[in-house]
């Protein structure tokens, strides 16, 4: 995947909602997006980091999962490089093919986890997200 696309797990491109970012006045940027900044400011503008490819900083696999949600589940900490300021997000890996140092990118997932396996009403959530996929 460039930069600049979006990709379904299958990797094909698709128009799926960004994976937004909040940037705030000094520089920062935070995803998820906070209502405030470090410094207390509003955010100014956003990013979409499934544009960016990321970093592992670090992952594991859960082997005791919530209702609805893969066994085992493999999750990681990224970092991904936006004009220089350093952003991390955590969230789920698409395989345990990964090591400390590989660049993964962003994939988009209607559903990340099952959602009538829950206690949640299937209409009252997104169930929505993106994985991070290896680059080959």
């Amino acid at each position: 995947m460039s930069d600049g696309e979006n990709a379904t797990d299958d990797g094909e491109p698709d128009d799926q909602p960004p994976m937004e970012a909040a940037r705030y006045p000094d520089g920062t940027i935070l995803y998820p997006p906070h209502p405030l900044g470090p410094d207390g400011a509003e955010p100014v503008g956003t990013v979409d980091l499934s544009e960016y490819h990321a970093t592992v900083v670090t992952w594991t696999s859960s082997t005791a999962t919530p209702p609805g949600v893969r066994e085992p589940n493999h999750l990681g900490i990224v970092e991904f490089d936006v004009d220089g300021e350093a952003v991390r997000a955590i969230g789920q890996l698409t395989t345990d093919e990964v090591e400390i140092g590989d660049t993964v990118e962003p994939v988009y997932v209607p559903e990340l986890r099952d959602p009538d396996a829950g206690i949640r009403e299937a209409e009252s959530h997104s169930w929505d997200g993106y994985r991070f996929r290896p680059v080959e």
